[in-house]
C-alpha cells in the first residue's frame, strides 16, 4: 500500500531467512507454473485501474499478462475498486481472492471491510462479498491469508492503525465467509505494513515493510500464535528506493527463492526482485531486468503456484497479448518506444505506457519479415529514414514497405535474445546510439558494444 513516506536507497542489504529450507504456500503437488494477481498504476496515472489483473509465468520471473492486460474482475460494492490483491489455493481445492477495498490513493479513508471472491480455477470468480474485519476507526489494508493447521483454520492478516501506528491484525475463518473477532498479531513498536506469512517445518516467517528504517524485514516464530513473532528484526533488510509489499516465492523445481518488492518512490509502478539459493543465509542478490520482466504497470502483486493444466486453461480462457514490449540487452531497464515520432529506448516505467507497445505484424515488404506497428497509433509503423528509425504513417509505397520491414535473427550479443536486420539494407541492424534507434552496419564480427546495442528481447 503506497504511503506518504519516502525512503531512498542507500544500497542493497540482505534479508536473512533463517531456519528450514522448506516453506509452504499451499502449492499443489503438481505445480509447475505461477499466476500473479495485481492492480495497475503508472507514473502519469494513465494506467490507474483498481481491479484484479492476472499474469502467468512458466519460470516465475518473466510474466505474460492475460486478457490483454485488462482486468478479469472488478468489485461491485464498497469503494468499487481494489488494491493489494492476494490469491491463495484453499485446502479443499480452488482459490480464494482477497483485496483491499480502496480505489485510488486516498490513504486517509477509513474502511473496516475487505473484498473476497471464490474461484475454482481463476477463469471465473464467484461468491463476491465484503468481509467486515473490525470496527476500529481505521483502514484495513493488504489482506493476506495463511493456513494454521493447529487451529484447523485460516488466518486473515491485514494492516490497521490502532493506538497511533500501523500493526498487523488477524481474524480466523474456516470458509472466508464467517470471520472471527480481530486479534493483534504483530506490533514491534513502530509502523509496519504489508504482512506476508510463510509456514515452515518448525519455523514460521513473517515479512513486512518497516517504517523504522524503510526496509523489508522478517520476523519468525515457532508457532503461528498471535504476538509470538519476535518483536525485533532478525534480518538486515532490503531496500532499493521506496519499496514495500514483499512477497517471497520458491521455485517449484529447485532451492531457489525470489523476493519481490513494489516501488512507489521515486517512480511508481516498478517491481524489484532479489534471488537467494539458500534462505538460511543472509544473502539476497538483486536481479537485473535482464533476468525478469514484470507485467505492464503491475502494482502490489501476489504470486501463487499453479499446475501446467491450470496454466494452459488460463491462457485459453484469457488469451495471449496481441502486443509486445522490447527491452534493450545492455540497458535492460529500457524499452523501445516512440516519442515525438522518434524511436528510442527509455527507462520503464513511463507514460504514455502505450508508446512502448508494438504489434509485430508480417513484414510489409516480405511476409517472412516483420514490421513494428504502433498500438496507440495503429496506422503508423517504425521505418528507417536516412538510417534513423521514426514512426510514420504507411503511405502505401514500396519504399515505405521496404523501409518498415525487418528480419528477426539471433541476437548479435546473445543468441537467446534477438536482433533485427533491415530488409532493404541487409548489412544493417537496428541498434540504439545515444538512446535513439537507427540502422547501422553491424555483424557478428563487430565490436562487442555495437553488438550489444543491436540486441533486444521481445516480451510482454
Amino acid at each position: 500500500m503506497p504511503q506518504r513516506r519516502t525512503f531512498l536507497a542507500g544500497g542493497v542489504a540482505a534479508v536473512a531467512l533463517a531456519g528450514t529450507n522448506r516453506l509452504t504456500s499451499l502449492a499443489a503437488p503438481g505445480d509447475t507454473a505461477y499466476a500473479m494477481g495485481y492492480f495497475t498504476e503508472s507514473p502519469g496515472k494513465v494506467a490507474d485501474r483498481y481491479a484484479l489483473h492476472l499474469a502467468v509465468s512458466t519460470d516465475g520471473l518473466n510474466w505474460m499478462p492475460l486478457n490483454q492486460g485488462n482486468p478479469v474482475t472488478t468489485p461491485t460494492a464498497g469503494t468499487g475498486g481494489l488494491r493489494d490483491p492476494f490469491i491463495m489455493r484453499k485446502q479443499n481445492g480452488g482459490f480464494v481472492v482477497l483485496a483491499t477495498d480502496l480505489t485510488g490513493t486516498d490513504f486517509t479513508r477509513q474502511n473496516q471491510y475487505i473484498h473476497a471472491w471464490d474461484s475454482a480455477d481463476l477463469r471465473s470468480f464467484t461468491g463476491y462479498r465484503r468481509l467486515k474485519m473490525h470496527s476500529m476507526p481505521t483502514h484495513t489494508w493488504a489482506p493476506e491469508a495463511f493456513w494454521d493447521a493447529s487451529r484447523n483454520q485460516y488466518g486473515i492478516l491485514y494492516s490497521a492503525n490502532s493506538g497511533g501506528r500501523d500493526a498487523f491484525y488477524v481474524n480466523y475463518t474456516t470458509d472466508f465467509v464467517n470471520v472471527g473477532a480481530p486479534q493483534l498479531f504483530f506490533d514491534p513498536g513502530f509502523n509496519v505494513l504489508d504482512a506476508t506469512v510463510h509456514v515452515g517445518n518448525g519455523t514460521n516467517y513473517l515479512y513486512y515493510k518497516s517504517f523504522s528504517d524503510g526496509r523489508l524485514h522478517g520476523a519468525r516464530s515457532a508457532t503461528l500464535t498471535p504476538r509470538s513473532f519476535d518483536r525485533g528484526t532478525y534480518t538486515a533488510g532490503v531496500v532499493s528506493g521506496g519499496i514495500e509489499a514483499p512477497i517471497v516465492v520458491k521455485a517449484h523445481d529447485r532451492d531457489e527463492w525470489w523476493l519481490w518488492g513494489d516501488s512507489y518512490s521515486p517512480v511508481n509502478g516498478e517491481l524489484y526482485a532479489w534471488r537467494s539459493g539458500n534462505i538460511a543465509a543472509d544473502s539476497w542478490s538483486p536481479l537485473t531486468k535482464a533476468q525478469y520482466t514484470q507485467p505492464l504497470n503491475a502494482k502490489h502483486p501476489t504470486i501463487c503456484g499453479i499446475t501446467a493444466t491450470e496454466y494452459n486453461a488460463l491462457v485459453s480462457r484469457w488469451g495471449t497479448p496481441t502486443w509486445n514490449r522490447i527491452k534493450s540487452y545492455n540497458f535492460p531497464d529500457q524499452l523501445i518506444r516512440h516519442t515525438g515520432n522518434t524511436a528510442r529506448i527509455d527507462p520503464y516505467p513511463f507514460d504514455p505506457y502505450q508508446d512502448a507497445m508494438w504489434q509485430l505484424v508480417p513484414g510489409l515488404a516480405a511476409s517472412a519479415g516483420i514490421s513494428f506497428r504502433s498500438v496507440n497509433y495503429p496506422d503508423r509503423y517504425l521505418r528507417h529514414a536516412d538510417y534513423a528509425l521514426v514512426l510514420a504513417a504507411n503511405d502505401g509505397s514500396t519504399t515505405f514497405a521496404a523501409d518498415a520491414t525487418f528480419h528477426r535473427v539471433a541476437g548479435l550479443a546473445d543468441p537467446a535474445w534477438t536482433s533485427f536486420r533491415s530488409h532493404n539494407f541487409p548489412d544493417r541492424h537496428i541498434r540504439h546510439s545515444g538512446y535513439v534507434l537507427r540502422i547501422d552496419p553491424i555483424s557478428a564480427g563487430s565490436a562487442a558494444a555495437d553488438r550489444q546495442d543491436a540486441t533486444f528481447r521481445v516480451g510482454y
